[in-house]
């Protein structure tokens, strides 16, 4: 079985040393960058399979690697943040990462969030059910094995999160689901900390799908309760 590529990125190269010591023990294969120039380029290079990204960087800020990054890949993104202020994690969020840690952190907390992104984003179809392969709605086919959705034979770049959202709402349509559900099924976390997390990538996940709030075609949503899909 191939190694996964890690790519570290982080100006202090301490840090990455220490991330690397870590995440090499677990059987990772290790990339560093130490400026989001250099993480650029080692990305169109080589394969990576998760992206664990500082903000703070000269040259490019991992925000706009974030955006960049998302143009074409869907791999997992965390974010690494000396700041708590919530509207930094909603601008990463809206960048299109998938999880962040803030700073000082124990280097085995990431190791946990890079290990459980990394299953669910290579191993597992969490909400596969009845052995379907295909989910189609509208003109959107979601592909539940390959983790693809296409709309109108064009394929839409959505992160590993929100693809997880779509294909919960899209295999319990007719259900509404809270923010605060979507949290705990997606993120495998409780939900008293999700601030605006699932606001923000539903609204995301509306905007690469074309779908107007006002006149969804998708998601609708139930206000005061949630998001669903309809029957």
């Amino acid at each position: 079985m191939e190694r996964r590529k890690v790519l570290i990125v982080d100006d202090d190269k301490e840090i990455v040393d220490l991330i690397e010591l870590y995440l090499a023990g677990e059987g990772y294969d290790i990339l560093k960058a130490y400026d989001g120039d250099a993480c650029l380029s080692i990305l169109r290079k080589e394969t990576v399979s998760l992206l664990a990204l500082d903000i703070m960087m000269p040259k490019l800020d991992g925000i706009s690697v974030c955006e960049r990054v998302r143009e074409k890949s869907n791999i997992p993104i965390i974010l690494i943040t000396a700041k708590t202020q919530p509207l930094e994690r909603v601008q990463g969020l809206s960048a299109g990462a998938d999880d962040y840690v803030t700073k000082p952190f124990h280097p085995l907390e990431l190791v946990a969030r890079i290990k459980a992104h990394m299953r669910r984003y290579t191993e597992l179809n969490p909400y596969h059910e009845n052995g379907a392969r295909e989910i189609i709605i509208g003109d959107l086919v979601i592909n539940v094995d390959e983790h693809t959705v296409i709309k109108n034979d064009a394929l839409v770049q959505l992160t590993p999160k929100e693809f997880n959202i779509l294909l919960l709402l899209a295999q319990n349509r007719g259900q509404v689901f809270s923010s605060e559900q979507l949290f705990e099924s997606v993120w495998k976390e409780d939900a008293f900390e999700q601030d605006n997390t699932v606001m923000v990538h539903i609204r995301k996940l509306r905007n690469k799908l074309g779908d107007d709030a006002r006149r969804p075609k998708y998601i609708h949503t139930v206000w005061g309760v949630g998001y669903k899909i309809e029957k």
